[in-house]
């Protein structure tokens, strides 16, 4: 490995890593908090439908970070690819971080935010709520198969 690749897999390799911890703290932190907003002012100021409208928000901005990850990760590993430098976990990871992350920036905020449109009656709705728990599940999806990338290109990297 040349000496700019090595520079380049570690600014890979720390982007994919912040981007992980991006989705984790928003998954974990900011929804637990947002949805409970009563237990800490200690009075009901947002309805569940407004304490949403503020998540999308935050998963939305997030989306344009997973739209930079996804070009940043097809340029990479398709250079890596290309160069011959490849394995069967790296590409199926690589695969599933290209379409969950595509699935979540480019279908299920565009597609929750349509519906918070809607008004607060769509929110309830099966089509709602079976939307939203695909984004959980393409979230965590998401999540390991950019876990496995960054391992991957690290164990390769550390040799």
């Amino acid at each position: 490995m040349n000496k700019y690749f090595k520079m380049t897999t570690m600014a890979y390799l720390i982007f994919t890593s912040m981007v992980l911890g991006m989705m984790l703290y928003a998954g974990i932190v900011v929804t637990s908090v947002t949805f409970n907003t009563h237990l800490y002012v200690g009075a009901e100021l947002l309805t569940q439908f407004q304490e949403g409208q503020v998540m999308t928000e935050n998963f939305l901005r997030l989306s344009y970070i997973v739209n930079l990850l996804i070009g940043v990760v097809a340029l990479y590993e398709g250079y890596k690819f290309k160069k011959f430098e490849r394995d069967t976990m790296t590409m199926i990871a690589t695969f599933f971080v290209l379409a969950t992350g595509l699935l979540f920036a480019q279908y299920y905020i565009p597609d929750i935010i349509a519906m918070q449109a809607q008004g607060e009656e769509m929110t309830t709705s099966v089509a709602f709520l079976n939307t939203h728990k695909g984004s959980e599940l393409n979230s965590k999806i998401f999540a390991l198969a950019l876990l496995v990338l960054i391992v991957q290109n690290m164990r390769k990297a550390c040799k």
